[in-house]
């Protein structure tokens, strides 16, 4: 795909999809990350292609790449020839039945490391010449910025060109070790709970508010023990560490822990599966997509 400067220079398709990635990153060492090269050559791009515009794209600062208004404007036509090469991709890609290529899928750690890890592992076994990144992190992935190319969440998207369905509902409760609340006053309502330490997300880091339980509890209920980690407070109940709120798929393979209040403390939450609408209809995304959703369904039905 070439065009024509002003100046006559050829730009082609390459230097937009550089010119993207920086666009979406903010900064030459991320977006050299992404395309697979050093910051070096993206900087030279980004120059060459500004020089073959005859425009300036980028205000440059200490604090990264920022568009000026001529590359905001820049940017939906190279997004618009990123979508037909996409679009290309996957009607002549289709055609070939070897699934290729690297899918990268964002996800909260608790469900990547119990749910998705299996899948993945099959996927890889299935397919030899696909490679698979799980980004396990405690945040929002922001699929237009290609942050990922699939998403699991626990929110559906409300704006952008995204794709998504739900996958299936999840419980969670109130546990401890048996151990530990053996060693503490016992529990018969909520009201109770001010005499254990409690172990949750540090608040004002909590990603989703379908993650915020506590304040559900009541406005006496405060942890004293937090972290950005589902492991980290895991580990901390395993350890004798207090009570905290655990997914029942992950608390099942634990049979030291115990529901605390399973009656008065119970969350019923969701997983979403979320795509951008231009990757959704490519083979590798496909193949991905569907054992992902299908296999967590039958994952998180059969954990109850």
């Amino acid at each position: 795909m070439i065009q024509q400067s002003r100046k006559g220079v050829a730009v082609n398709w390459d230097d937009y999809r550089f010119f993207l990635s920086v666009a979406r990153t903010g900064r030459l060492s991320q977006a050299g990350q992404q395309l697979g090269v050093d910051h070096a050559t993206v900087g030279r791009r980004m120059k060459a292609l500004e020089t073959a515009l005859n425009i300036n794209l980028f205000d440059r600062s200490p604090q990264g790449y920022s568009l000026t208004d001529a590359g905001q404007r820049l940017v939906d036509i190279a997004e618009a020839m990123e979508s037909s090469a996409i679009h290309a991709q996957a009607e002549i890609g289709g055609q070939n039945q070897m699934i290729s290529g690297v899918v990268r899928v964002g996800a909260p750690e608790g469900v990547a490391s119990y749910v998705l890890t299996d899948i993945a592992i099959e996927l890889c076994r299935t397919h030899p010449e696909l490679e698979l990144q799980i980004v396990a992190l405690p945040r929002t992935f922001s699929l237009s910025k290609r942050e990922a190319d699939i998403a699991i969440a626990v929110s559906a998207p409300t704006s952008g060109r995204l794709k998504y369905r739900k996958i299936a509902d999840y419980t969670l409760h109130l546990y401890g070790t048996q151990e530990y609340l053996d060693s503490h006053p016992k529990v018969e309502k909520v009201e109770d709970l001010k005499q254990l330490r409690g172990i949750a997300y540090v608040p004002d880091l909590i990603y989703d508010k379908e993650l915020d339980y506590i304040p559900l509890l009541g406005p006496d209920i405060k942890p004293h023990l937090t972290s950005t980690s589902v492991h980290v407070q895991l580990e901390a109940t395993l350890r004798h560490g207090g009570v905290c709120i655990i997914h029942d798929f992950i608390a099942r393979q634990y049979p030291q822990l115990r529901k605390v209040l399973e009656k008065e403390i119970s969350f019923t939450r969701s997983f979403y599966f979320i795509v951008h609408e231009d990757y959704a209809r490519l083979e590798r995304i496909r193949v991905v997509s569907d054992a992902i959703v299908d296999e967590m369904r039958r994952k998180l039905l059969a954990a109850g």
